[in-house]
């Protein structure tokens, strides 16, 4: 009687040894390691005849002055609203650093406004000395943190968060101004200035 060769034995893996995590181990995920954020690239010079355009004044960093104090919005239809306490001087500061924070946090830059019921931003007046369309052209386009002053809110656009610096002029014009970022801010208000004035202008709690 012919001999039946031996069929060949199936091992359950034909996919080489396996390998078994550690007990307790869990492989670890590389998580990004936090950096300092970007600078923002300069604006292009604008085309046509006439001398390059010099960039614009560059942001100062400030020492932390207190992280903005949040308040329950005065109604759902309204924006939150924080303050940062300071003084006419230390507003526009305070302002920057409020901007500062924002952007850290993930904000875009194209979705804040700053306000100033006083002196203007450096970064205003710099624009501004290349003419008034170009300026507002920016603001328009919408991909940058837009400076301007107070009482030109009107000419702005609805965005997400308005930051407003007390910095100067009188309280009944500082109150007009905040009753108007209001009606701006989408999201967020934040004002830098006089705790008095701002109490007075957006009510009790603020």
């Amino acid at each position: 009687m012919p001999l039946i060769p031996e069929e060949p034995q199936i091992h359950e893996s034909a996919q080489g040894p396996r390998v078994t995590p550690a007990t307790g181990r869990t492989a670890s995920t590389p998580r990004p390691v936090p950096g300092p954020r970007p600078v923002a690239s300069p604006r292009p010079a604008q085309p046509g005849p006439g001398p390059a355009r010099p960039a614009p004044p560059a942001q100062r960093t400030h020492p932390t002055a207190g992280q903005p104090r949040p308040a329950a919005p005065r109604n759902p239809s309204q924006p939150q609203i924080q303050l940062i306490p300071a003084p006419a001087d230390g507003a526009v500061d305070a302002a920057e650093e409020a901007v500062d924070l924002l952007l850290d946090s993930g904000r875009a830059p194209g979705e804040v406004l700053v306000l100033t019921t006083g002196e203007l931003h450096p970064w205003a007046a710099h624009e501004l000395t290349f003419g008034e369309a170009a300026y507002w052209a920016q603001q328009a386009a919408g991909d940058d943190v837009f400076y301007a002053a107070a009482d030109t809110v009107g000419q702005t656009s609805l965005r997400p968060v308005v930051v407003v610096a007390l910095n100067g002029g009188n309280d009944d014009e500082s109150v007009r101004a905040l009753s108007e970022a209001t009606a701006k801010a989408g999201a967020l208000l934040i004002v830098c200035g006089d705790s008095q004035l701002a109490n007075t202008a957006l009510g009790a709690g603020v």
